[in-house]
């Protein structure tokens, strides 16, 4: 790339800004939560359709992908489950790269605590907020526009380049793994998740699980007679904080994480149960999230998992004999370490962002080990593509008052330009 390619790309996205903060609010406006993005899709879609792309929109089927590496168990169906993939061809024979984000958002929470509604965008001293602002649709917003701004400098890349709007990342990231199934490979792949404009060089796998707990019903006055099935979670969560903290002793630790303080973390994220103020309750469920490191076996971890559950039980007189039950589905995500194998297409890729992010900033890039997941590992683990995890600046993502600062994304869709241009090179339109 040019010296004078470069700084007309920077000065395009320049450009370009004031369209790429509308559409982001407007994507941000449409309430993709979990079964509900078909619109924020079709917006999507149609912004692929007027550029020029080829525009594949199709439904996820879990029957395409069940047996495949990397999928997550799912209770309930996909019919509303539809991903879009835009595509545009180059004649050069340059890399090729997966340009990849997700749609869906998770739940808003109580709309009173939020300072204003949760999918009515609003920009305040440079930042946008609004569900999913950051988390992610300021990537998508990067991950476009940047080809856009090569676009009004007369230029593209001279590889393939996948446009990918994907939903299920929140809970499964089994819409990231449908595009493989699907037959999108390329030579990289770059997610620009919301973290601080750092490159993601490792994350954590997560297991989701729900830990199903019975009881004996009884009349209130009785109480002592029955079996409170809410009461019992109380050691069943203790044990798991137990076993929380032996994962994240220094002898269990990946070398990514060597540094982090805590980066396993155990959630007790739902609860459930009972039908009556006044009778002792017959059942209850609790729905967890537990973290795990790259490397780490998830059968091994289900089985230490479901022994300490066990054996907390034994310690109660009704579950002794009523064991509680585990039930996976949702997440069932290995860690993934960036260029970990040694791979030379990794060490050029991080080397393509490090000089793309050098060139908008004009400082070193920074590495984070994440403690959480995202969809790099799909491509990471399963289809020999290393995935470059680098987004913009947010706040509060899963939040009140999420907000991504624009400035921030103004960077990211700088350096994602020129990273295109790096990686893919360039051909004269």
């Amino acid at each position: 790339m040019e010296a004078s390619d470069k700084t007309r790309i920077m000065k395009a996205v320049d450009a370009l800004f004031d369209e790429e903060v509308a559409f982001l609010a407007e994507l941000t406006s449409h309430p993709s939560t979990r079964g509900n993005e078909q619109s924020a899709q079709d917006f999507i879609a149609g912004e692929l359709y007027a550029r020029g792309y080829e525009v594949d929109r199709w439904q996820v089927k879990v029957e395409d992908i069940r047996d495949m590496p990397g999928f997550s168990p799912v209770i309930g169906n996909y019919e509303d489950a539809v991903n879009v993939v835009g595509t545009r061809r180059a004649s050069s024979g340059g890399a090729s790269l997966i340009l990849n984000g997700h749609v869906d958002v998770v739940p808003e929470g109580p709309l009173d605590m939020w300072d204003t509604p949760p999918f009515e965008p609003r920009i305040d001293d440079g930042w946008m907020y609004g569900r999913g602002a950051g988390d992610m649709k300021a990537g998508i917003a990067s991950n476009l526009f940047a080809l856009d701004a090569l676009r009004d400098c007369g230029l593209a890349p001279a590889g393939d380049v996948f446009f990918q709007s994907v939903v299920e990342e929140e809970c499964t990231g089994n819409g990231a793994l449908a595009c493989l199934q699907r037959g999108y490979r390329a030579d990289a792949a770059l997610i620009p998740e919301p973290f601080d404009e750092m490159l993601a060089s490792a994350q954590l796998g997560v297991i989701w699980f729900q830990v199903h707990l019975r009881g004996m019903p009884t009349h209130v006055a009785y109480a002592g007679e029955g079996a409170n099935a809410i009461e019992a979670a109380i050691p069943i969560i203790a044990a798991l904080r137990e076993m929380e903290e032996r994962w994240n002793g220094a002898e269990h630790r990946h070398s990514a994480y060597e540094h982090v303080h805590h980066p396993l973390n155990l959630n007790i994220g739902k609860i459930e149960g009972g039908d009556w103020a006044s009778s002792v309750p017959a059942w209850c469920v609790l729905d967890l999230r537990m973290g795990i490191f790259p490397g780490q076996d998830i059968e091994s971890c289900k089985a230490e998992i479901e022994t300490v559950i066990h054996e907390a039980a034994q310690k109660n007189a009704f579950l002794r004999n009523s064991l509680p039950d585990v039930i996976y589905h949702g997440f069932h995500a290995e860690g993934y370490a960036l260029g970990e194998d040694g791979s030379d297409r990794a060490k050029r890729a991080i080397s393509a962002l490090e000089a793309a992010h050098d060139g908008v900033n004009g400082t070193g890039l920074k590495q984070v080990s994440l403690t959480a997941t995202t969809d790099a590992r799909f491509f990471g683990l399963y289809a020999d593509t290393p995935a470059l995890v680098y987004g913009p600046v947010s706040e509060a993502i899963h939040g009140f008052n999420e907000r991504v600062e624009l400035e921030s994304m103004r960077r990211v869709t700088q350096a994602t330009a020129l990273f295109i241009a790096n990686w893919c090179g360039l051909e004269r339109l």
